[in-house]
């Protein structure tokens, strides 16, 4: 848990933070994680939170015993605290249902809303593919389009949602994992309120970074992206939705009786959280939620503008690099940045800023193909080709670009290691050693092997640009 020196620090040290790693060079260097969109590393106050409550660690709402009592009161505070992270009053009309993360929070709501085929959910092409996949498996989709910058207005989604037939909800991003961009939320949940829709905002990537829109009616978020890498997601919403039908989940824990021909569910939230709850990340989550309400958005937020300036300033100033989405100024953008070196591919710019530099960031579509598409400008005909070579099992042409992205623990200093390492991939200098592209995963790997994990190799299919 050694934190790293640094004359500019960042607001908390994380679990983690100046760990050495090997580059090709033959230096060890501290890591540099830059992937904070995709996970956090943790809190130590996390960390300890669950190192306390292990020797407590047992059955949930099922135990008459001291720890399971200890246990079912741990799961349950970390609920409260959830609720009141969503700008929800404990006690009152809504209820926070615990499960794996936003992806299944989105699942669970999907299906608990009972969407007929012919329904319509009004969702944007910005959406994470979270947002996007669950409901074109029910139902009709109506899609918000943006511009050539990544973003739409509230006059667009009110067009959308005003069109006929009349949506069942409005599904939207609370901030582009792809770019950052926060959309006008408060604005947009107006909007749908006075159309009578009910909203959805997919928090996962705004959670860490800014407060969660109180007014809308459901909202999912994930731990392992606010320093809580213990499993543990979100799903908020009235608790009327949830009162009726079946669960997403049948088993232990939802019902109050069963024979082998009738089941009667019980009251959510526990109608909705079959089997063994997961006790020890709701109490990271907690603990999470907690340190984040110790250091204060406006602390949070003057750190996120300051670094974002830094770094999309630092990287649109190096000739050759391409920065995706909107130029907002900072302060309406999260501290990540999404870019292009010219004439290299995506995936060799990430595996020689791993390989060189020791810097960890993300490369791919990032789980939004549709978005990064249009941010890129990819015609048909270039979009059509990708599709038949992956169809083929070649993935070494694959769309794409490289995210940085910050958090608590990252400095001034770590946006100006990063710029100055991408500026020396852009200037056309020779890589230091050979590096050989994988086909099916379209990773790049050094020829000698000198930063493979150990063990050697890497599993098939684990591509650092799966989406």
């Amino acid at each position: 848990m050694t934190a790293r020196p640094h004359p500019e620090a960042g607001l908390r040290a994380l679990v983690g933070d100046g760990s050495m790693v090997p580059c090709v060079d033959g230096h060890d260097r501290p890591y540099l994680n830059l992937d904070a969109a995709a996970s956090t590393s943790a809190l130590p106050v996390v960390v300890r939170a669950v190192e306390d409550f292990l020797p407590c660690y047992a059955s949930v709402h099922r135990g008459a015993g001291h720890k399971s009592q200890q246990s079912t009161r741990a799961y349950e505070a970390a609920r409260a605290a959830a609720l009141g992270f969503a700008g929800r009053s404990p006690g009152g009309g809504d209820v926070a249902i615990i499960c794996r993360n936003t992806t299944e929070a989105i699942n669970h709501l999907a299906y608990r809303l009972r969407l007929a085929a012919d329904d319509v959910v009004v969702t944007t092409v910005v959406e994470h593919h979270a947002n996007l996949l669950p409901w074109g498996r029910l139902c009709r989709r109506r899609f918000v389009e943006c511009g050539s910058d990544g973003t739409f207005g509230v006059e667009e989604v009110a067009a959308a949602v005003d069109a006929g037939p009349r949506p069942r909800l409005l599904a939207v991003t609370g901030a582009s994992n792809v770019t950052g961009w926060q959309p006008p939320i408060d604005d947009i949940v107006r909007a749908a309120h006075e159309r009578d829709v009910p909203v959805l905002v997919d928090a996962a990537q705004l959670a860490a970074h800014r407060p969660l829109p109180a007014d809308a009616d459901f909202v999912a978020w994930s731990g392992h992206k606010m320093y809580a890498p213990f499993g543990a997601g979100v799903l908020v919403g009235p608790t009327a939705a949830f009162a009726d039908g079946d669960p997403f989940l049948a088993g232990g824990g939802a019902v109050d009786l069963v024979d082998l021909d009738e089941v009667a569910w019980t009251d959510p939230p526990d109608r909705e959280e079959a089997g063994s709850p997961n006790v020890i990340g709701a109490v990271a989550l907690h603990a999470a939620i907690d340190e984040l309400g110790r250091i204060g958005w406006d602390a949070i937020i003057d750190h996120d503008t300051r670094l974002q300036r830094r770094l999309r300033a630092g990287l649109v100033a190096i000739p050759g690099v391409n920065v995706l989405g909107p130029d907002t100024g900072g302060g309406a953008t999260l501290p990540l940045v999404t870019f292009a070196v010219t004439g290299v591919p995506h995936a060799l710019v990430a595996a020689r800023l791993s390989a060189e530099h020791g810097i960890g960031v993300r490369h791919g579509c990032f789980c939004a193909h549709p978005y990064l598409v249009r941010l890129l400008g990819l015609g048909p005909d270039e979009i059509a080709r990708h599709w038949d070579a992956v169809r083929h099992g070649d993935h070494r042409d694959m769309p794409g670009a490289i995210r940085a992205s910050a958090g608590l623990s990252t400095s001034i200093d770590d946006i100006d290691r990063l710029v100055s390492a991408v500026a020396d991939i852009a200037s056309g200098r020779p890589t230091p050693v050979a590096y050989h592209q994988d086909p099916r995963t379209g990773d790049f790997h050094p020829e000698d092997g000198s930063t493979a994990p150990a063990g050697g190799g890497r599993a098939v299919g684990a591509s650092c640009a799966r989406g």
